[in-house]
């Protein structure tokens, strides 16, 4: 069966499912291409009759370095999905609007691990789910005269867009305008956090949900210097006038050469390989998001934050390098990513039985995803806001068990999808300390989650809710004095934040934009 909604453009039909109807695949804007590339986000064209919305819609051109998943092809990158419970306007449901991650260059909606049937039914919400641009598409810094100018952060003004069809188009889907959360993990927790401080995105969402947000945030010095390295790999200059004939796989295809060469000037950047990230730019990104929130950008936005133990793990194992740190490299890793003055120095006397592989870690850990989240709850509350933050400690038992509480291991929970999945692996084969029944052993058996990931992935999925319905996750408010934090694990607890060694090494560093070296 199918059912029809009238959004902005035209109407387009759904798929009923169990408990649900699906929209897959809607257009929240203009295809960003031909004279339009690099451009802001424009409204769709209007269609006559009824547009089928039961595919998802194509993914941005993107990286083929990170193991994304296949890409969709296609122009209309810029898409929506809704699960609703209710197809409903008189309904008034509350909204999360979720974004998904991959270092600003990889990801998309229609990966399994984001489908939001679960969420929607267990917790009576809408969810939405967004395409948006990614690399030079998105976030490349395009410099130089032209009559087609190309706006700085075109992946966030392409959210902002979204948002703004979210609050023009929800009611009809059964869902609130005025009850919308943002939520992302990772590059999607780093557009949640730039959402935060935009003046473009003021209004459009009450709470917002930041896991594992990352640090670096660009000045435009780098991000200029870096789109012209990627602009001369295909013979160009880093202008609309000059890349807007390039064929998109072939500049993303750019961006991963430059990528696995980066030039030394561009600092810590290039020791993590990024590339792309928003860029501070004084008008469509004011502030980093530890400034404006630290100013009270977001005074009225409840603010659900927060980091795994061990996020550095997942990316030493896909170097291949777990258990092989040697010495010099973690030496190497203090030197280049701990906080003056002397961060080498007290990473060393805060954890005197560290060898190279935890020292390594912690720093990375830190530096790119810990520090920056609770950094974040801290200026929400310096900033007169609201902030509840926790830690995810358990450890994966899935692939032997080696990764621990690793990046992304919060995703499979949130969702509930897990199973099916290439995140689900990290969940598959635990035994568990809870009474596991007839099923759960059958389904661990067969490579599916054991009763402590079902247990604790039930328990995060209501914390969730419950935050998107009334912005209380059921734990008390972090604040500076208490600093309270649920610890998720089996069992939890809510203690003071767990990490305090590193917090005093980190507590004076300012999170200022990356520039040249």
């Amino acid at each position: 069966m199918t059912a029809t909604v009238r959004v902005t453009g035209g109407a387009v039909s759904g798929a009923e499912e169990p408990g649900l109807t699906v929209f897959r695949g809607i257009s929240y804007a203009a295809p960003p291409v031909g004279a339009h590339r690099f451009a802001a986000p424009r409204p769709v064209d209007p269609w006559d009759g009824v547009r089928p919305a039961t595919t998802f819609g194509p993914s941005a051109p993107q990286s083929d370095a990170l193991g994304g998943g296949a890409a969709v092809p296609g122009d209309d990158w810029l898409t929506a999905n809704v699960w609703t419970p209710a197809l409903d306007p008189a309904a008034r449901l509350p909204v999360l609007v979720w974004i998904h991650g991959g270092a600003y260059v990889v990801g998309m909606s229609s990966r399994p691990e984001f489908d939001g049937a679960h969420l929607a039914r267990a917790g009576r919400i809408v969810v939405v789910t967004v395409n948006y641009r990614l690399g030079v598409e998105g976030f490349a810094h395009l410099t130089g005269a032209t009559t087609h100018p190309a706006p700085v952060n075109r992946g966030l003004l392409d959210l902002v867009a979204a948002l703004r069809w979210v609050r023009d188009n929800v009611a009809a889907f059964g869902g609130d305008p005025g009850r919308v959360t943002i939520a992302g993990e990772s590059a999607g927790a780093g557009c949640v956090a730039a959402l935060l401080a935009m003046p473009a995105a003021a209004g459009l969402f009450r709470a917002a949900i930041a896991q594992s947000v990352p640090g670096p945030f660009f000045t435009p010095a780098l991000a200029a210097d870096i789109t012209a390295a990627v602009a001369a790999r295909v013979g160009c200059v880093p202008t609309v006038a000059d890349l807007s004939d390039v064929d998109p796989a072939r500049l993303a295809a750019a961006g991963d050469a430059v990528t696995a060469a980066p030039a030394d000037r561009w600092g810590p950047a290039a020791a993590r390989q990024i590339l792309f990230a928003p860029v501070v730019d004084g008008d469509t990104l004011p502030a980093t998001p530890w400034q404006a929130l630290a100013g009270g950008a977001g005074r009225d936005v409840a603010l659900l934050a927060g980091h795994t133990r061990d996020e550095q793990r997942l990316f030493t194992a896909m170097a291949g390098l777990l258990g092989q740190i040697t010495a010099e490299q973690a030496t190497a890793a203090l030197d280049r990513f701990a906080p003056a003055p002397d961060g080498a120095g007290r990473y060393r006397a805060a954890f005197p039985e560290a060898g190279p592989d935890r020292l390594y870690e912690l720093v990375h850990s830190d530096w790119l995803f810990r520090m920056p989240s609770v950094r974040l709850a801290d200026a929400q509350v310096t900033g007169g806001g609201r902030t509840h933050l926790y830690e995810l400690t358990w450890p994966a038992p899935g692939l032997g068990g080696v990764l621990g509480a690793c990046h992304g291991l919060d995703v499979p929970l949130v969702f509930g999808n897990l199973t099916g999945t290439q995140p689900a692996l990290l969940l598959a084969g635990e035994t568990g300390e809870a009474r596991e029944t007839g099923e759960a052993r059958e389904a661990r058996e067969a490579g599916g989650p054991g009763p402590d990931a079902v247990a604790l992935s039930a328990r995060m999925t209501a914390a969730w809710i419950a935050f998107v319905r009334d912005g209380d996750p059921g734990w008390p408010a972090y604040t500076a004095a208490g600093q309270l934090t649920q610890v998720f694990d089996t069992p939890g607890t809510v203690t003071t934040y767990p990490e305090q060694a590193a917090r005093q090494i980190w507590q004076s560093h300012p999170f200022a934009p990356l520039t040249l070296t």
